[in-house]
Order: C-alpha cells, then structure tokens, then sequence
C-alpha cells in the first residue's frame, strides 16, 4: 500500500518504572520523562529523533515545572522544539492527537510527548526524613499551554465534600448498580471480580507498579491494609498514584522515518482519534450512569478507521476507578467479560498523575506489534467522565488517511443535565449516594436527590445513625427529607 509521506506515525515508546531504595538517589520527574523518551529513540532505532524534534509536549503533574517539555529538551539536545504544556482538565491524548495532525499538514515532521511523576521519590524521602528537591523552573512559560474550558466542580460539591475523584466515582458506581437492578452485595462481587482481572494483567505487564495478583476479596472487603474510602470503594479500587513512572512516544511522518532508515516493523499507526471536550460536572448530569459522548466518540473513530467492535482485539480503558470503565464499556458496545485492559489499570499498572494514558500508550504499541492485524483502542478521560478521548491505532495502516474529530457539539446534545439548586426543603428521592470514611470511621453521607422540574439537590449527613443505614442496604430510591442548609433526615 502506497502512503502519503506525511502519515503520522508511532515509530518510538520508552517507559520508566524507578523504585529507588534510597529516595536521594532517585531521578526527578523531569529526568524520568528524558529518560523515557531516550529509551523510545533508541526503540525507534536512531537518537536523531531527538535532536530534530520540532517540538515537545507534556501534560501537566503533580510537580511544580513551569514548561518542563524545555528542561527536557535541553537535556536532550532538542534545540529547536517548540514546548507544549496540557494543564490539568485537558485529555492527555489532546497533545498526541495535536502532534499527528501537525505532522499530517506538515507543520512539524517529529513531535515528541512524555510524562511523568516523581511521587514515590518524594514520598519515601519524607517518610525517611530525607531532604530531596527538583530542579527550580519559575518564570520560564512554554510556547503553548493547553487550558481547560470550564471548572471540573461546581462550587456546591466543594462545600459539601464531594470533590476527591473517588467520592464522585463512588456516587457513579451506586447509581449504576441501581439501575441495575442489583443488590449492593452482588454489585461489590462483580466490582472486586474484574478489578482482580486487572490485576492479573498488571502481573504481566513489565512497566505496571504492582505485579502481585490480588485476589476480589482482598479488593472488596476493608481490612488493616486496605481501608474503605468512598462506598464501596476500598484503597484497591483507586487509581495509585504514589508512583515514580513516565512514559515517552515518538511519533513523526512516514517521510521522516524512511529518510533516518527506521525499521518499519515497529511502527504503529494512529488511525483515528475523537474527543469530546463539552464539560458537565457530575453532579448536573441527569443520568450518573451514562455517558453517552463515549459512545459518540466510539461509532465515530470506528466509522474514519473503518473498523468495527469486532476488530478491537486489543481494548485499554481509563481505568481511574471501576466505574469508569464499566461506564465506557457500555457506551462503547463491550463487555465486561472480555479484556478491557493491557497495562493492568491505574490502580496496579499505576496512575501517575495526568499521564496514564502515555503509560497505556507505549503497552498498546508493544501488544500490536505481536498482533499485526490487530486493531487497538485506547481511551481517556478528564475530570468526573468529564471529557472524553477515543483512539485507535494500528501496525497496519488504514485505507485513508489519518482522521480526527472533536465531537463535543454532538456530546452536549446528548448529554441532559439538571439544575443543581441550594433551596429546596420536602421530601424527594435518592438519586444515588456514598459515605465518607476518616480511617476506619464512616463519618460522612452525601446524597444527591432528584427533585421536580428537572432539579437536583446535593445534601449531606454526618448523623452516625443515618449513616449506618445508608450502609446498611440499598438506599437509592429511598426519600429523605431534605432540610435546610444543605442537610437531610430520614
């Protein structure tokens, strides 16, 4: 098959995985992220990929760099790179998706992308007492920086508690299993079932920060070691973020391969991209257990990759919580029951802040260079199932070219939302709910209750009666009484 030169291409990933005994021998953040993308130039099969990036793109951490896509490439001799930088609340793939279209219009011909996170470093020192620090970047701005267009929150659900990511994925899981028609202790078996297949890929999985298989009961029940913080969530459903990892991908056109000599065997290919960037915070969106822009993004890249569900040998789905891949599993036509993730997930391959999805990217490419015909799928999210990223990519190229859209108009049709209110008192439903846990205390309930003309009210209890009998069964569906000030009875 002929191919247009300027094809974007995946032609190199690196990983780094550092668990350093002495945390004042362990390498920043940014060092990890060089590293990262030296180990993908030298997977590629020449260090030139480097020095002739035209420019570097990075997503936003935990760290405090001001344009660290600079600081990497000085360490690696990209004089001329253009620096990106994606804040926190733009997808990760957005800058992938960006370097591949540069590349197809011939704005650049190498773009490099990596991430990373120095957590462990960091929190090992501090557990140690011993004294580590990055290198001081102020003052210094990239030559581009990617802003989200709205707030993740809204200021209600930061008042009330509601904030923390696996409070609201909590609130989520809750409302599938109602809809579901489940019972709550069913529900936590088949949760714990599939995060124990996680698991099992992460042992598989040379670069996943766990490689120890769990078992669903060590995941579903609170014990010393894994204490429930959400319900029903326990520590081994959440994202694990103390991590010290990064991730490096190479991509540049078909041109520029051939003319460094860069074996094409190793090349994978972006065939289709898709994002949703239309934001809804959870609380307003009228059905917690939906996301229809998934399924959007989902039929569209399928539809440009011409490729069907059937095609998708290979499937890795954000995988921040349960829910969230269950959710998109949905959406997207799959089923639970089959693999829904090549790294082993967040919670064991590891979540390093905003960089997940390079760390999926980089196993995705390894898998299908073993399954040529294969077609892979790798998915993203930002915020509460706020923003939504489809991508699918290849060792076989597509018919056509490259294609991206973003869908968000679509998704702001199909998505209805309700109106958050502060000033309702009377009876309504419970729409769906989680309880808090200080240690092994639970302390806190919010509810979120659906209320007549299209509202929603977010109210909370810290009555430790109340609170035992929201865990005591299944309280969707059930009418409180909500009161003043944010407040509810039963």
């Amino acid at each position: 098959m002929s191919m247009d030169p300027k094809t974007p291409v995946l032609v190199g990933v690196g990983a780094v995985v550092q668990r350093a005994a002495d945390p004042a021998t362990a390498d920043e953040a940014v060092a990890l992220m060089a590293t990262a993308l030296e180990r993908a130039a030298d997977d590629a099969g020449s260090r030139q990929l480097l020095t002739d990036a035209d420019g570097i793109a990075v997503p936003r951490g935990l760290w405090e760099y001001s344009d660290p896509a600079r600081m990497v490439a000085a360490r690696l001799g990209a004089r001329q790179a253009r620096t990106s930088l994606a804040e926190i609340g733009v997808l990760q793939p957005t800058l992938v998706n960006a370097a591949c279209r540069d590349i197809a219009c011939g704005k650049a011909d190498v773009v490099l992308v990596a991430g990373g996170e120095a957590k462990y470093r960091n929190v090992s020192a501090r557990g140690a007492g011993v004294a580590v620090s990055d290198t001081p970047q102020v003052g210094v701005a990239p030559d581009e920086t990617l802003r989200p267009a709205d707030e993740l929150f809204t200021q209600l659900e930061v008042e009330r508690g509601l904030v923390m990511p696996v409070n609201c994925y909590a609130v989520m899981e809750n409302a599938l299993r109602y809809a579901d028609g489940q019972t709550v202790e069913a529900h936590r078996d088949a949760v714990a079932a599939l995060w124990a297949g996680f698991s099992l890929v992460a042992a598989d999985n040379p670069y996943a920060w766990y490689r120890e298989p769990i078992s669903a009961a060590e995941i579903r029940d609170a014990s010393p070691t894994n204490r429930m913080l959400a319900f029903p969530y326990t520590k081994r459903h959440n994202s694990q973020w103390n991590v010290d990892q990064a991730a490096g991908l190479i991509l540049c056109s078909v041109e520029k391969a051939r003319a460094l000599g860069l074996a094409s065997d190793g090349w994978i290919f972006p065939l289709a991209a898709v994002e949703s960037n239309h934001m809804v915070p959870m609380v307003l969106r009228r059905e917690l257990h939906r996301c229809p822009a998934f399924a959007i993004a989902g039929t569209r890249a399928l539809a440009f990759a011409g490729r069907t569900r059937a095609d998708l040998r290979h499937v890795d789905l954000y995988s921040c919580f349960p829910i969230a891949v269950r959710i998109q599993a949905r959406e997207l036509g799959l089923t639970e029951q089959r693999p829904l993730t090549v790294t082993g997930g967040m919670a064991f391959a590891g979540g390093p802040l905003n960089n997940y999805v390079l760390q999926a990217t980089v196993r995705m490419a390894e898998v299908l260079r073993d399954d040529r015909d294969a077609t892979g799928l790798t998915t993203a999210v930002s915020g509460m199932l706020m923003k939504q990223g489809v991508n699918l990519w290849s060792a076989t190229p597509a018919a056509g070219s490259f294609r991206f859209e973003d869908v968000s108009a679509e998704a702001a049709t199909a998505t209805a939302t309700l109106t958050l209110v502060d000033d309702f008192e009377g009876e309504a439903p419970v729409a769906s709910y989680t309880v808090l846990y200080l240690d092994e205390t639970p302390v806190r309930g919010i509810v979120l209750c659906d209320l007549p003309d299209e509202r929603r009210a977010l109210v909370t209890t810290d009555d430790s009666a109340i609170i035992q009998g929201i865990l005591a069964d299944e309280f969707c569906g059930r009418q409180v009484r909500v009161g003043s000030g944010g407040t509810f009875s039963v």
